[in-house]
This record gives structure tokens, sequence and C-alpha cells, in this order.
């Protein structure tokens, strides 16, 4: 049987250009490669024969790209740009704030960094061991450090930090950690506030983590602006090289500058025009390709080319659809190795302490169902394959039932602010725009009649035009 060599590509932030992932395509081809596959980390990872080792250190040195081949010595940065123009975010925190950041990185990290907007909910916010989370203040970003590998013991350094200074501040914090076996936190944060020159203001305000729901991240969809993303999923995460190509290929005819990478294993293309959209619909056809995967297959964190977690999510996944079950809102992560850091509601994790023929699972639930806490819960312990499934039931029931709902104040004053509020829905989505809030993403302020909106007025969730909204009687 042929050794198998894995290589892994980074790409800084998850953000790559059609013309370099084309290259790395190419380069993977060359090597024998059929399929790439995507990582947790944004990265790009394909097998190559152990004998092809020379060649492509040769390759990858002459396009001036970062890999490594079976080991994770070095870490790729994470980033939310892959939710700009998705999900509604920071007003502050646009494209180029990103773009400066990430190419602002003159070296290798061996720590993870995540760079993210908590307003959203597709990319996690701690999974990195430095974490540069934006604050309400313009440009200024705290930082949690999680340097044990503990995500319930993570740091939050007393001060933010200025958007050009998050590569430098980075640096600074691994020169402090690496080698240290239990870093004090206390003893790093003084240590950057005082020996690091860099802009900074002291935190004032707690980070508040807004009520985000795991967004549909497949499929072609409008955007505020009147362009087009469009997702793509592949089951199994093995990506053909002659459906990437083909895509890459497009992009750079139809002008599409980047090619996002999800911690999903799946990717996003954005600013596609729309009289580009149906040759788009024609290439998708052309291939083969599902673009409406349930909510229930695609909310899943597994190893990347883990055939075992494969399987199991596989059999779970065809389970609870026969058994016609809701998991809107959550999402799982199948854990087969310590390595794993989690960020999902619900975690399955392989027991390797059992000497069982037959593989035996702990299920575990993070705190408050909130993935963002990092703490996990013991829901059960030593079950075989077949109980999974009817546990993972009765979690989402136990979901549903601690979700809060809004009181509404029963007075008479309240009673007449109801009456008198105008609301209107999109018929698309169903989307409400009340005029009492407004819709401050699109720069609407509180109290704007619908009648006032501009006539570009466009719902904020599905892209449907103003026209689209019915009053609500």
């Amino acid at each position: 049987m042929q050794v198998k060599d894995v290589v892994r590509v980074f790409v800084k932030g998850g953000v790559i250009s059609p013309g370099e992932f084309l290259k790395i395509i190419h380069i993977a081809e060359n090597l024998g490669a059929e399929y790439l596959h995507f990582g947790s980390r944004q990265d790009i990872m394909f097998s190559i024969d152990e004998q092809q080792m020379d060649l492509l250190e040769q390759t990858f040195k002459a396009i001036n790209t970062q890999f490594e081949i079976n080991s994770f010595e070095y870490q790729n940065i994470c980033s939310s740009y892959v939710t700009m123009d998705l999900i509604p975010g920071k007003t502050w925190l646009a494209s180029h704030v990103y773009i400066n950041i990430l190419e602002s990185f003159n070296y290798e990290p061996k720590l993870r960094i995540n760079i993210v907007d908590p307003s959203q909910g597709l990319v996690p916010l701690f999974t990195g061991n430095i974490n540069f989370i934006a604050s309400a203040l313009d440009n200024y970003w705290y930082i949690y450090l999680r340097l044990n590998g503990q995500p319930e013991t993570r740091w939050q350094v007393p001060v933010l930090v200025y958007s050009d200074d998050i590569p430098k501040v980075a640096k600074a914090i691994e020169e402090f950690s690496i080698g240290i076996d239990q870093p004090d936190y206390q003893v790093i944060s003084r240590k950057l506030i005082d020996e690091v020159q860099m802009n900074y203001q002291p935190v004032t305000d707690e980070l508040i983590f807004p009520d985000t729901i795991f967004p549909y991240y497949e499929g072609i969809n409008r955007t505020s602006y009147g362009k087009y993303w469009l997702g793509l999923y592949w089951r199994e995460n093995k990506y053909n090289t002659n459906i990437l190509k083909a895509i890459c290929q497009r992009c750079l005819n139809t002008e599409v500058g980047k090619i996002c990478l999800t911690p999903w294993k799946s990717f996003i293309i954005k600013g596609i025009f729309d009289k580009e959209r149906i040759g788009w619909e024609k290439l998708m056809g052309k291939f083969g390709m599902n673009l409406r995967h349930s909510a229930l297959e695609m909310n899943w964190h597994l190893p990347a080319m883990d055939k075992e977690a494969l399987a199991l999510k596989i059999f779970l996944v065809r389970t609870l659809d026969q058994q016609d079950i809701s998991t809107y809102g959550l999402t799982f992560t199948i854990k087969s190795d310590d390595d794993i850091t989690l960020f999902t509601n619900i975690v399955i994790e392989k027991d390797s302490n059992l000497s069982n023929e037959e593989p035996i699972y702990n299920i575990l639930y993070s705190k408050d169902f909130n993935p963002n806490s990092g703490v996990y819960k013991n829901y059960a312990t030593g079950i075989n394959k077949e109980v999974i499934a009817p546990l993972l039931i009765e979690l989402s029931q136990l979901y549903f039932d601690q979700l809060a709902e809004e009181t509404v104040e029963t007075s008479t004053h309240q009673h007449i602010d109801l009456i008198n509020q105008t609301l209107y829905q999109c018929s698309n989505c169903l989307t409400i725009y009340d005029e009492k809030y407004g819709d401050t993403q699109q720069e609407i302020n509180p109290g704007t009649t619908f009648n006032q909106l501009p006539t570009n007025y466009v719902c904020p969730v599905c892209g449907s035009e103003k026209s689209g909204y019915k009053k609500m009687v």
C-alpha cells in the first residue's frame, strides 16, 4: 500500500484570489491529487505520494506560498472576512480593514490566531490561542488569550488594541509564551503593555455576545447592494480539482476578486454581478452540484479527512432526518482526537479510554447551548452508536425548551404603543421591518417610516426589493 502524505496550504484569514487558488490546484494535480479538502482553520489540504516530496517543495517555493507536510508546527490565521456582506456586523469593520491586517503579518505564526467580528455566528470566536474580537470602538479589538489549550480558561487582556498593531501584538505574545508550559496571563499582559509600542485603549465595556443564529451558508443569495454570493458545500469534503478549476476560471472571467473559505469545510464566492448569475447556475448544473443541502446536513464540524467521523455523521444525519427532527440553531462536532478545538453546541466524543470492540461515545453540550462559552457539560457517557441519535433528539428538545421568549409589557401605555406600530413584512423570507427600530445595519435610523425608506432599500436577509414588502394588519 502506497504511503500518502497530507499537504496543508495556509490561506491567511481564509481569503484567497482565484488566480492563487488556481495555482494551488494545478500543483496538487501535478502531484497526483484528484481532490482538495478544507480544514477548520480555513486552510487547504490534499494527499500526495511520498516520492513527490522534492517536487512539492520546489513548486510551492516558486509561488511563495506557505505549506506544511504531516505536521502542525505553524498555524493558519482565521478570520470572519468571509461573513462580510453576508451577515450584519460591526459598521466600522470593512473588508479593507481585514485585508490590511492580514497582509501585515510578516511572520509564520506558531500559535492559532483568530480575527473575528462577534456579531456573526459563522466563524467561531475563541478557537485561537490569541483571539482578536472586534469592539464597538472603531478599529479597536479585544484580546483574549487561551494559551494552555483550555477554552474555559481564556484570559482577557485589559486593553483594546488598534487594528494596525494586531500583527505586532500577536508576534509579541507568541515570543512571550512559546516554550512555557503554564503561561502566566498577567505577566504576559503586563509585558505587552510595557514593552510593545502599540496604540491601545483601556477596556471599559465588557464584550457582549449577541444572539447570533447559525446562518445557512449555501446557494446563490442576494446581498444588500444588489450583487450575489454563492456558497458551495460538498458532503464528504472532497472537492474535485476539475470543478474547482472551472470555478476559479469563471471567477477570473467575471471579475470576482476573492474566494473565501469557511471553518465548516466549504467556501463562498462574493461579488457576483446580476448579469453573471445565470452563468453560475449553468456551471453548477453542468457539474451536477447540489446547492440545497439541509441545515441538518451542514451544521457539523468534523476532523478533516477522517473517514470514521464522516461515516458516523452520515449515519446520524440519516437517522435524524427519518425522524423529521428540527435541529435549527444547533451545531455539532464529532471529536475523535484531542487536537480538535470545540466550537459547537453539541459534541459527540469518541471515548478512547475504553477497550470495547465497538466504538463507545460520550455526548457533551455547551453551557446554555452557547458555543462561545467554552464550557461543556456531560449529557451521556459510554454509549454506543445506536443510542446517539435518540439522545440528540432529547438534547434538541432541551435546547428549544430553554430558549427565552421576550416578554411584552401589558400596561395601557405599552398596549397603545404596540397598536400604533407600523410593521411591514418581506413576502419572500417573512423578515419584518419595524419603523420603531429602523435598520441600523443599512444606516436606516429608528423612527424612519416605511414610506421614507429609499427606493433601493432591500431586505437585509434575502435581498428582496422594497416593493416585496407588505403591510401587516
